[in-house]
């Protein structure tokens, strides 16, 4: 995967073969709003908190303002359609470490590589650009599909933290995974 970094005159963008990842701004709170309402979505990333708008646009204004944290838009290069967010967050920088998160948010975008290339760009941004050592995420036990997507990046299955979620009536474990640079590099850095 070819990877150009633009800069123009408002936002960096990271450019991928089929996303790009450019920052959120205010003007993304109405697409923001709707994706946190998708069911589907919702269920994925354990969300139970309902938010309003004017909730969306003071977020999208601290993301801004806040240096240990990266939120960028999944945005698909043939149409320019955001189609999902990605962040880095809870970036120490003494430890050189972070979490990161992914939503494609949309049924219909996800199986087609959009955010295996999302993540790629966030953790090549991470360990290159930010000099981050340790990249971690939290994935429940029934997303499997996206449990193989990031052993495929190469992630490696740290712990469980019993039954951590309830979601839907019933007790979730979250499997905690984290790569660390010389994983990241050794299987997508080409020198």
């Amino acid at each position: 995967m070819e990877k150009e970094i633009i800069t123009m005159s408002y936002a960096g963008f990271l450019m991928g073969d089929k996303v790009y990842l450019r920052p959120m701004n205010v003007e993304d709170v109405d697409w923001y709003y709707q994706n946190l309402h998708e069911p589907e979505m919702r269920r994925w990333t354990g969300t139970k908190r309902h938010f309003t708008k004017e909730f969306i646009a003071a977020y999208l204004e601290r993301k801004g303002q806040d240096d240990s944290s990266v939120l960028l838009a999944i945005v698909r290069r043939e149409d320019d359609r955001p189609i999902g967010d990605i962040a880095l967050q809870d970036i120490d920088p003494s430890n050189r470490c972070c979490n990161i998160r992914v939503a494609i948010n949309q049924t219909a975008d996800t199986g087609k590589g959009y955010g295996s290339e999302a993540m790629k760009l966030m953790l090549d941004y991470g360990f290159g650009v930010l000099g981050l050592h340790r990249i971690e995420l939290n994935v429940f036990d029934y997303n499997g599909r996206a449990m193989h997507v990031y052993e495929k990046l190469g992630f490696k299955r740290e712990g469980v933290q019993r039954e951590a979620l309830f979601y839907d009536h019933a007790y979730h474990d979250s499997i905690l995974m984290s790569i660390l640079e010389d994983e990241f590099r050794a299987i997508h850095v080409r020198r």
